[in-house]
């Protein structure tokens, strides 16, 4: 089982973790509200676990661009 990190802007894979037991309270999972769960966490069929994030470039392009904040891609 493989948890992947993918900006969901970019799709830049950020991380990997590779562990067959993790404890999603370290990674912060129970402090997302459900909404926040099921819009950035995905589950394949294959165990492995995705995560929409947002990479260092693409946050700092919304620091610089906050009206981008408004899209659902902004990267074309």
């Amino acid at each position: 089982m493989s948890i992947v990190y993918k900006c969901r802007h970019c799709g830049h894979v950020i991380g990997e973790i590779e562990e067959q037991i993790v404890d999603t309270s370290m990674l912060g999972w129970d402090k997302l509200s459900i909404e926040d769960k099921k819009e950035m966490i995905n589950y394949n069929s294959n165990g492995d676990i995705h995560i929409h994030a947002i990479c260092e470039n693409c946050e700092d392009t919304l620091g610089q661009h906050p009206q981008y904040h408004e899209l659902d891609f902004f990267i074309q």
